[in-house]
């Protein structure tokens, strides 16, 4: 049973980090405000719930989805304050 939850989290989990792969890929793609706070929150909440869990792949996963929310997080306080990154 262990086995099948940590092969689901690291399907979603991995999910999760193509997108936003693809978003930090898209130069174009400005996250509104509310999408980068809840982002880097659900994304933080799995990783450290993984992480108790000792499902440590899922956990990388999330920790790499929150890497690129604060690249997105960064273009968008700079698209804020009109300047150009």
């Amino acid at each position: 049973m262990v086995d099948v939850v940590n092969l689901l989290l690291s399907v979603s989990f991995c999910c999760g980090l193509v997108i936003a792969v693809a978003h930090v890929l898209n130069r174009a793609f400005i996250a509104p405000a509310y999408d980068v706070v809840l982002n880097l929150t659900a994304f933080g909440a799995a990783s450290s719930a993984s992480a108790l869990l000792g499902h440590w792949v899922p956990a990388l996963l999330s920790a790499g989805a929150i890497g690129c929310w604060v690249v997105l997080a960064r273009r968008t306080l700079v698209a804020r304050a009109g300047v150009r990154a």
